[in-house]
């Protein structure tokens, strides 16, 4: 996972907005991937956001493979439209086929319209 964040590191750097950035940032120290102190050292070491970007995929990919999962599974939800630009997948073997937006196992969908249903209505 840390060489498919290696992969697209240039291109979340050219396309990931702030307010996703901060979101991940947040999503990972709630996950205990970062601590506090990383999360502030991203945002107020690098005043530039690409600078940001930058230093969060480096931070995230020192951490190894499960944090690159975590991260990967994370941008999914925040901003899924950038995960396929980047043509990540949090399950590696979903590369060989289809992408993890395209068709969710039936198991997860009443979860998935559930959470639909309280974000728009």
């Amino acid at each position: 996972m840390a060489e498919e964040l290696a992969r697209v590191r240039s291109a979340f750097v050219w396309r990931v907005t702030t307010e996703i950035l901060t979101q991940l940032l947040e999503a990972l120290v709630c996950d205990t991937v970062l601590n506090e102190l990383e999360k502030e050292s991203i945002l107020e070491k690098n005043l530039a956001r690409a600078d940001k970007a930058r230093s969060f995929i480096d931070t995230v990919r020192k951490k190894g493979d499960t944090a690159c999962k975590i991260t990967i599974k994370h941008l999914q939800i925040k901003d899924p439209s950038l995960l396929s630009q980047l043509r990540l997948y949090s399950d590696p073997s979903a590369q060989q086929g289809s992408s993890l937006l395209e068709d969710p196992p039936a198991a997860t969908r009443p979860r998935i319209l559930q959470q639909l249903r309280s974000f728009f209505w």
